[in-house]
């Protein structure tokens, strides 16, 4: 059955929204809103929003900025206060819930040219109903950013980095590297005798925490590479797979790493306090798998030289990273729809996304975009490489996107407290067969 707190939320969510039809929302006239997460954007947002003003008189786009966790509670008790934003920036991992209470607008007559963004992001942003909800915004996947100086110190080179390998049976070249890099109060490292994996003084590998039910920058890009998906099918799937014996193989082998001491434990992690990239910069890991929308994060840490290698090649031959896509959605009862859609369709442009691009923050969903931002990571002395190959190099590496289903807030509230079981508390992997079988009987299977 249904998480009592993801069934009140969404029940509420749609009882009010759906009471609000006619109310007001936005702030009309000539302003439209905006809502976005990340302050590092904003003033890129800000410089389209000048040539967005330029091209459209009369027109003025008010940009708000607040952090990830507010913003997502603002949203939604916006929805039901009636007092949303005409625009704001979306995450796939919200749109299945968003699209189910229809509070999206949809975005069909902008005439969005599918081919003109990285292949498969403007897909990911049609409902079930073939309307589209979201237009492209930028993209990003997953690499391995690792401590340059203690790689030499523990004789790993670029290219040997460069070329990992993985299988769930004994860990290959990835896991030696790993263990490797990590070593003990008492100067022993991972491999070598007399290793103490109870008092570890750097591990080889940051924690992420257990994953959630997407593992994005911790478990995914093992899942994928050893062949497994989330779902019967890429998009709006109905039948999760956390009972696959290779997922949970896989899964058993990962946070196995942390029993022999080689990946931090779940304790050392927490989102706030001290994510993966911390433990990098406080010296107490060597490298952490991370997104691409944390590059001028890592490199930006003083007392640290960063690099990045790709993920791994997995038993598929082929390597795996999740590739991320946000778009801009209009809100339903948006009292400005009009504008927004204008600004919407602006910020969908290549215009703007060379824009944003030049700023050097994130990869943006257009072609020309991309090259801007890659231009701009370059003028920083920054290869990016590691995240832009995995998407033009489909011959060694293989890309997916989240998870897109109904009932996505569900999905979280019941393998949240699964994985951390068995990350955690080292609870059989076999323990997540329940698990699944209470998220299918949500999707009605």
């Amino acid at each position: 059955m249904r998480t009592v707190g993801a069934l009140t939320g969404a029940l509420a969510l749609s009882l009010v929204t759906g009471c609000a039809q006619g109310g007001a929302a936005g702030s009309g006239g000539n302003t439209v809103t905006y809502w976005l997460w990340d302050a590092s954007q904003q003033p890129a947002y800000e410089a389209c929003a000048k040539g967005f003003e330029k091209e459209n008189p009369g027109l003025t786009v008010k940009i708000t900025q607040m952090g990830w966790a507010d913003y997502w509670t603002k949203l939604t008790a916006s929805f039901i206060a009636g007092t949303e934003p005409d625009v704001f920036t979306d995450h796939i991992q919200k749109f299945g819930q968003f699209a189910d209470l229809n509070v999206l607008e949809p975005l069909d007559d902008l005439d969005i040219d599918d081919s003109a963004y990285q292949a498969g992001l403007a897909a990911n942003w049609k409902g079930q109903d073939g309307h589209r909800y979201g237009t492209p915004k930028d993209w990003d996947t997953v690499a391995l950013f690792y401590n340059q100086k203690m790689a030499e110190a523990a004789g790993l080179t670029a290219d040997r980095l460069n070329t990992l390998s993985w299988n769930p049976q004994d860990g290959g070249t990835f896991e030696k590297a790993i263990a490797h890099l990590t070593v003990d109060k008492n100067g022993k490292r991972g491999d070598e005798k007399g290793f103490d994996k109870d008092n570890v003084k750097v591990y080889g590998l940051a924690t992420g925490g257990a994953g959630d039910g997407d593992g994005q920058t911790t478990w995914s890009p093992f899942t994928a590479s050893a062949g497994w998906k989330y779902t019967d099918k890429a998009r709006w799937g109905t039948k999760y797979q956390y009972d696959s014996e290779t997922f949970q193989s896989v899964i058993d082998w990962y946070f196995g790493l942390a029993k022999k001491g080689y990946l931090a434990p779940f304790t050392d992690y927490t989102d706030g306090a001290n994510p993966a990239n911390a433990q990098l910069a406080s010296g107490k890991a060597a490298a952490s798998f991370d997104g691409a929308w944390m590059i001028s994060t890592y490199y930006g840490t003083k007392g640290i030289d960063i690099a990045t290698a790709p993920t791994p090649t997995g038993p598929t031959g082929k390597r795996a990273t999740m590739m991320n896509g946000l778009a801009d959605s209009v809100t339903k009862n948006a009292r400005n729809k009009e504008g927004a859609k204008k600004w919407v369709r602006y910020l969908a442009s290549d215009e703007c996304q060379q824009t944003v691009g030049g700023y050097g923050i994130v990869f943006p969903a257009t072609l020309g975009g991309t090259q801007a931002a890659v231009a701009a990571y370059k003028k920083k002395g920054i290869d990016v490489s590691a995240f832009t190959e995995p998407v033009t190099d489909k011959k060694n590496s293989a890309t997916f996107s989240f998870p897109i289903t109904d009932y996505a807030a569900d999905v979280y509230s019941l393998m949240r407290p699964a994985m951390q079981d068995v990350f955690a508390n080292n609870a059989p992997v076999s323990g997540l067969d329940g698990t699944n079988d209470q998220i299918n009987l949500i999707l009605g299977q």
